[in-house]
């Protein structure tokens, strides 16, 4: 395939930040847009088209569009704390809802109908059943949750006002790792995920690892989850971007099919840095489900997607190599 004008929103992220390499690296003409209030600069090469934009400014994000003859945009700008969004709903909506429909309206000024959506498990809430298929009923438990499943109905909404518009949205589970090379990694502030903490216990930044939850109906008492390789996860949209056609209204799940403890994750980590990691119990957290774990058989079906990081002890080498070359993360 030709390449392509591709606008990265969010690309200074963890996850856009790893988009924006790899299709970097396949030659395609990569615009970066970041508002950097949890993005790093220093995360995106020097040589791209860089604009700290926010979301709402529509106007200016159609004269990007335009001035860059974008044909596809990659959206992976969003806030992400399940915490944070039950506490301040509203910022959630403002800039995960109401900033893609920012976004989608300059889309539509500008006349580019491709888009590619950085959607979430969290659209499905607590279902009964796992694996979780993409058939399962949505309903969310948090504002994080629905402000990202509004995003899809607004998309369906217009993707069958507009015939020419096509969109594909994945919904991730558990991200992990880092690239391959350790040049871009994970760096968030406040940091709540599961492998970087336990990373940093493990390196000394943290006092200790704290488990919330040893007494769930699983085979080790604590909660399990589906985590996805980054560099996996970015293949897949690529995947997706060379797939869409004119029309596609497509939602696919993203994750390896299986599911690893809390424990699971540990006791990898303390084996990929032959050290013990220092560790407290604590009680659940509500709304933390026993087991979530996806099927992602219908992007491996469609589109002959293939994770090659399906072994942990990978996902979290590459975790640790960025940490250790990286003790400040992005330093900024």
């Amino acid at each position: 395939m030709d390449s392509m004008n591709i606008l990265v929103t969010g690309g200074a992220g963890y996850i856009g930040s790893h988009a924006v390499k790899a299709l970097y690296e396949e030659g395609n003409q990569v615009v970066v847009l970041d508002n950097l209030f949890r993005g790093h600069r220093k995360s995106i090469p020097d040589a791209l088209p860089f604009y700290q934009c926010d979301l709402a400014e529509t106007e200016r994000i159609q004269s990007i569009l335009l001035d860059h003859s974008i044909d596809v945009v990659m959206h992976f700008a969003a806030l992400t704390y399940v915490g944070e969004s039950v506490q301040q709903p509203l910022i959630y909506y403002r800039n995960n809802t109401a900033g893609a429909l920012s976004l989608l309206t300059a889309m539509d000024a500008a006349k580019v109908k491709r888009f590619i959506f950085s959607s979430t498990a969290a659209t499905y809430g607590e279902p009964e059943e796992v694996p979780i298929r993409e058939t399962v009923q949505q309903q969310p438990i948090n504002p994080y949750g629905w402000s990202k499943w509004m995003v899809e109905r607004i998309l369906l909404d217009y993707c069958r006002s507009n015939p020419q518009f096509g969109f594909t949205a994945l919904r991730y589970f558990n991200v992990a790792g880092a690239s391959s090379d350790a040049s871009i990694g994970e760096d968030h502030d406040p940091e709540t995920h599961l492998v970087p903490n336990i990373i940093f216990a493990a390196l000394g930044k943290n006092d200790q690892f704290k488990i919330f939850g040893t007494d769930y109906p699983t085979p080790d008492g604590t909660c399990i989850r589906d985590y996805v390789h980054i560099e996996d996860l970015i293949s897949a949209h690529i995947l997706a971007m060379k797939a869409l056609k004119d029309g596609d209204q497509k939602f696919y799940n993203l994750g390896i099919g299986r599911g690893y403890s809390v424990r699971e994750i540990l006791n990898a980590t303390e084996e990929t840095l032959g050290a013990k990691i220092p560790t407290i119990q604590d009680v659940r957290r509500s709304g933390d489900p026993a087991m979530l774990y996806a099927s992602s058989e219908k992007i491996q079906k469609e589109l002959g997607w293939k994770p090659l990081h399906t072994d942990v002890h990978d996902m979290i080498q590459t975790a640790v190599q960025w940490h250790k070359t990286h003790p400040n993360g992005y330093g900024d």
